[in-house]
């Protein structure tokens, strides 16, 4: 299927958003000036940014429309994550009644917003099919701490922690007329006893790193409930090359159970006093690194078998797709936050832009190092494209067999 918009009100509009999609994908700079060949393109850019009439909600209709007409009928994971666009380097410049405010950044008060996408992929392979929601916000200027705010006094739904449920909800809008299931993966932040509660249905799962060593409905401790049980079994487990980190396989010790979680003096009213949930436990043995691999996962999914605790562990794996999301936004590629756009409210827009191009970036290089996963090329190329490159390779490629190329459209 083609990544593209499909309904912006206007024709007009539509080409030029479209037209703004392909020469993002081609050019990868967040620049307009680079983006654009002329005055007159640039000022178009400018206009459907600053244009009132195209609104985050129209953006993202659009990018939700595409994941739900590329994922119908497959099992999918989604994954969400939260990401900080700090634009403090422009604090002098940009206009800041535009829907800024304080950012985490640097351990002081920056400036700028925050994205929460829910990023939907395949079960079998991680083929990304795009995004069930994408939510941005931002804090206001004067941010209060939360002692100030009396924080854990404040209903779940007043509580910036309420993104991860109300990010589920709506994947499960979205996506629940389309697809044969869905699992929800989220880390650490994501462990909120009013989400296990709510969220889950015979449609829906989720799939959440544990945060906190809850006490259990049998007394026990969460980390320690599985400390008398024997591995079930082991997993090897690639782990990249990050920073000081060399590259090597993890050895995982897979453990697995049953559990029951508690709820609190402060969970919402209204829910069950437990929850029945199973936990597996990955833990990397034969490594003495500080950043030796433990997780503890907690997760709706029935684990009654070793291939179902092992499959959880290699989902929850799978959670480096978002971060590549994040990198290519705000590093390598993009660099959003040096745009010079005056409003954040272009920013956002154009952010949400690149975020849809990033998943045909993820498809063509997929498509690139897996060729027998067979992915159209109107997932990454508009007709005019192919046929460029159906002529070019005719003038490239050399008149022997082996070198012909392998590749041939389907």
């Amino acid at each position: 299927m083609r990544r593209e918009f499909t309904d912006l009100g206007d024709h007009r509009l539509l080409l030029r958003g479209n037209k703004i999609l392909n020469d993002l994908f081609s050019r990868s700079v967040h620049s307009i000036r680079q983006l654009t060949d002329d005055d007159a393109s640039a000022k178009g850019f400018y206009r459907f940014l600053l244009n009132e009439r195209i609104s985050e909600n129209e953006l993202l209709s659009n990018l939700i429309g595409n994941c739900k007409a590329a994922c119908s009928g497959r099992y999918v994971i989604c994954f969400q994550d939260t990401t900080e666009i700090n634009l403090s380097s422009h604090g002098n410049r940009i206009n800041k009644t535009s829907g800024l405010g304080t950012t985490n950044a640097n351990k002081v008060k920056g400036l700028g917003f925050f994205i929460h996408p829910s990023l939907v992929v395949d079960a079998e392979n991680c083929i990304p099919y795009g995004y069930s929601d994408i939510k941005i916000w931002n804090r206001p200027l004067e941010f209060s701490s939360k002692f100030e705010r009396q924080y854990q006094s404040l209903p779940i739904e007043e509580k910036e922690s309420y993104k991860w449920i109300e990010a589920s909800n709506n994947t499960k809008s979205a996506l629940s007329d389309v697809v044969k299931g869905m699992l929800i993966v989220q880390d650490r932040e994501g462990d909120i006893y009013e989400q296990f509660a709510l969220i889950p249905d015979g449609h829906t799962d989720l799939l959440v790193r544990a945060r906190s060593n809850r006490t259990l409905a049998d007394k026990t401790k969460l980390f320690d409930c599985l400390s008398a049980y024997e591995p079930a079994g082991y997993y090897e487990l690639p782990v990249a090359a990050k920073g000081k980190r060399k590259k090597r396989t993890a050895k995982i010790e897979v453990r697995y159970r049953d559990i029951g979680i508690k709820s609190t003096k402060g969970t919402s009213k209204g829910l069950p006093a437990t929850v029945p949930l199973f936990m597996v436990e990955a833990k990397e043995v034969g490594y003495a690194g500080e950043d030796s691999i433990c997780w503890r996962l907690l997760t709706t999914l029935p684990v009654e078998s070793i291939e179902m605790a092992k499959a959880c562990i290699e989902w929850y794996s799978w959670r480096w797709t978002i971060e590549e999301v994040f990198k290519i936004l705000k590093k390598e590629g993009y660099n959003i936050e040096a745009s010079e756009l005056e409003y954040a409210s272009s920013v956002k827009k154009l952010s949400i832009l690149i975020m849809e191009v990033v998943i045909k970036l993820f498809l063509m290089r997929l498509s690139y190092a897996e060729p027998e996963i067979e992915l159209s090329a109107d997932s990454c190329f508009t007709a005019q494209e192919q046929e460029f490159l159906d002529h070019r390779i005719i003038r490239l490629e050399g008149k022997t067999q082996k070198q012909k190329n392998p590749y041939q459209a389907k």
